[in-house]
């Protein structure tokens, strides 16, 4: 992961983070790892400006959540009635549409912490219908909220425990785990339901 930030820099990174939260096909890529061990290397090294990459990278994810809002809005249900591939999954639609039953509005907040449920949630906005005002609110304080948390606790991290750098992939490990946490979560409480009926 250490390697994957270097490699990117801001750009990279922009990039990364701008497909995650704004193109369907982004689920898969790294994003609480990615910021947390964009944080630390920003602590340790002199490649990386901390307050410029919390600037880049809060403005790479508002304006992904806005794409993905979009798509939703104008292809929605052209997209969401495709068959199953590798880059589309009707089930994390799904879980997406779970959770904006349970948290409403606060999913584009929320979602942001939670993998996979952060790819989906503006599109799920955008099919909607979500008054665009209302959706780009959220958008904003998720997003700004998520980047900075994530790359402030790296960097926080780094600047706390000596050559952390030295033991990246154990960090970004322990980010994944905890960041799918509530995703197994709502996975135990949906088959619990599931068991009971």
């Amino acid at each position: 992961m250490g390697e994957l930030v270097r490699v990117a820099g801001y750009f990279g990174l922009f990039a990364i983070v701008f497909a995650e939260t704004g193109l369907l096909v982004g689920f898969c890529l790294p994003g609480d790892s990615l910021l947390v061990t964009a944080g630390l290397l920003a602590s340790q090294e002199g490649s990386l400006n901390v307050w410029v990459l919390g600037a880049a990278l809060s403005l790479a994810a508002v304006l992904g959540d806005s794409v993905g809002y979009a798509i939703g809005y104008y292809l929605g249900p052209r997209v969401f009635n495709r068959d199953n591939s590798f880059f589309f999954n009707k089930d994390h639609v799904a879980k997406t549409q779970r959770f904006y039953q349970k948290y409403g509005s606060k999913t584009i907040v929320l979602a942001r912490f939670v993998p996979i449920v952060r790819t989906f949630a503006p599109t799920v906005a955008g099919v909607g219908k979500m008054e665009y005002r209302r959706f780009l609110a959220f958008n904003v304080f998720g997003g700004v909220g998520w980047v900075w948390s994530m790359v402030l606790a790296g960097y926080f991290l780094g600047r706390t425990i000596p050559d952390l750098e030295h033991h990246l992939h154990w960090v970004a490990l322990i980010v994944i785990a905890i960041s799918f946490i509530p995703i197994v979560r709502e996975w135990l409480i949906a088959h619990k339901e599931k068991t009971a009926s």
